[in-house]
């Protein structure tokens, strides 16, 4: 199973820091608003959040109306910030992997996860232990990287004119499932590629119900703004669902 922890590598956490202290950054323009569209009515609902990292998410589910939010995170330096920067008696955090979920006994009505799944290579029993951890007619909804920039074996994404204008999206090797060793901040960081197919088909097989996709992408004022985001025209950067526990 993946247990990979890079977060709490000093380098790493200390340039991640720098990015989400950047106001322009896609989680903040990009993902977390099509991630808390997705969201359904959380008043009194019992909340649960993969990878929560700072903690930022959990303190807006309260905010949202939740009356109780858990916090799980494999890094021990994320909820150190969390517990910091995040704290409420009504949110727990919990240091622990998304890959020994099946260890939990609470149940929830929502389970949140942004930006963690891509790292996690065992996506079946993901899903599984998540659909055993919520209440009939429970929501699952979670952010990811695009598996169109997942599938790359190599970091070659763009093709540029001699204006160095971005052209076209270099996609290669979306079928071949898997791995995938790059450069985010430190060399050696490991995601698993999965297509579209088999992030769909895992969900239906653990029995949810499909209720929405997003791929989300910045407005023009905002790629005029910042134009790096331009890039968007070609290819999104996110991937985000939401699912249902179906009634027996």
């Amino acid at each position: 199973m993946s247990n990979q922890n890079i977060f709490d590598n000093q380098e790493f956490f200390e340039g991640y820091k720098k990015l989400r202290d950047n106001p322009w950054a896609a989680n903040y323009i990009v993902e977390k608003p099509a991630l808390f569209s997705l969201a359904p009515d959380l008043n009194n609902k019992v909340v649960l959040e993969l990878g929560c990292g700072y903690g930022e998410n959990c303190v807006q589910f309260l905010k949202l109306g939740a009356k109780k939010v858990t916090g799980l995170d494999i890094s021990a330096k994320m909820l150190e910030v969390a517990m910091n920067e995040n704290y409420s008696p009504d949110i727990q955090y919990i240091n622990k992997s998304m890959t020994d979920l099946h260890e939990l006994t609470e149940k929830f009505d929502v389970v949140f996860s942004s930006l963690a799944v891509h790292y996690i290579e065992d996506f079946d029993k993901l899903v599984r232990d998540i659909y055993n951890l919520l209440n009939e007619g429970g929501y699952f909804i979670f952010s990811q990287e695009h598996p169109l920039t997942t599938a790359l074996l190599t970091q070659d994404y763009w093709t540029r004119n001699s204006d160095d204008e971005i052209i076209h999206y270099n996609l290669t090797t979306y079928t071949q499932e898997g791995v995938r060793t790059g450069t985010w901040i430190v060399d050696g960081v490991i995601k698993y590629h999965r297509t579209f197919s088999s992030i769909v088909n895992s969900l239906v097989s653990a029995g949810f119900v499909i209720e929405k996709m997003l791929e989300p992408v910045p407005s023009y004022d905002v790629m005029n703004q910042c134009p790096p985001y331009k890039r968007y025209i070609h290819k999104p950067d996110f991937l985000l669902i939401r699912v249902r526990k179906s009634n027996p």
